[in-house]
């Protein structure tokens, strides 16, 4: 079974405008593996972030839009919720709430509390 992101869908799904031509990532996974999409929105310190999970067996990302930005983060272990580390950014979700870390702001960073809208 593969799991495709289509850059187009990608795109309708988190309103964002990709360049023509961009690239379908591709994961392969094993023929019974079941996938799940959740979509959520976040108010985090007056920005929006639009996150996409996708949970396929072993296999958990978050994509998130903050602006410009795409960001797509792997599920890593947490003593508690989920976390998902992606480039710079470290988001980290305990129920219905999340955290975002910038991790060039340093470990002692207490990073911005998310709240959903919407």
């Amino acid at each position: 079974m593969r799991m495709m992101l289509p850059g187009a869908v990608l795109a309708g799904v988190l309103g964002l405008a990709l360049s023509a031509g961009a690239e379908d990532i591709r994961i392969e996974l094993p023929a019974d593996t079941r996938v799940e999409t959740v979509r959520a929105e976040y108010e985090c310190g007056g920005q929006r972030v639009s996150a996409q999970y996708i949970n396929a067996g072993s296999v958990s990302l978050a994509v998130l839009a903050m602006g410009e930005d795409v960001v797509v983060a792997a599920n890593v272990m947490a003593a508690s919720g989920a976390k998902y580390d992606g480039g710079r950014y470290v988001w980290w979700t305990k129920g219905r709430e999340a955290t975002l870390y910038d991790l060039r702001m340093g470990e002692a960073d207490p990073g911005v509390s998310c709240t959903p809208s919407g």
